[in-house]
């Protein structure tokens, strides 16, 4: 299993986000309760998020983020999936990923 560095950088549409941001929470829970997800959360005030999975491929997680309804809204100005070589704490990530 590799690791997965993501970036979301959101549009300026805070409305829209709150609107469906139940949703989104929803997805990303149940990402993280597939042991897919491994942790998650906003920076730079909101305006910006991070988000480490755990996959196969860029490709393949890129696929699982699509179902995302923040993607799917157009609510993400960028994403960036970039393969995250775990040096500390390698094991502890795999024990939760096991």
């Amino acid at each position: 299993m590799a690791y997965f560095a993501v970036t979301y950088e959101y549009t300026d549409s805070s409305e829209r986000r709150d609107q469906h941001r139940p949703e989104h929470v929803r997805f990303l829970a149940g990402l993280h309760e597939e042991r897919r997800l491994l942790v998650s959360g906003p920076v730079d005030g909101g305006a910006r998020a991070l988000l480490v999975l755990a996959g196969e491929s860029a490709e393949q997680v890129a696929g699982v983020l699509d179902g995302d309804p923040f993607h799917r809204e157009g609510l993400i100005a960028r994403r960036d999936i970039t393969a995250w070589n775990v040096f500390f704490g390698a094991d502890r990530l795999a024990a939760v990923t096991a």
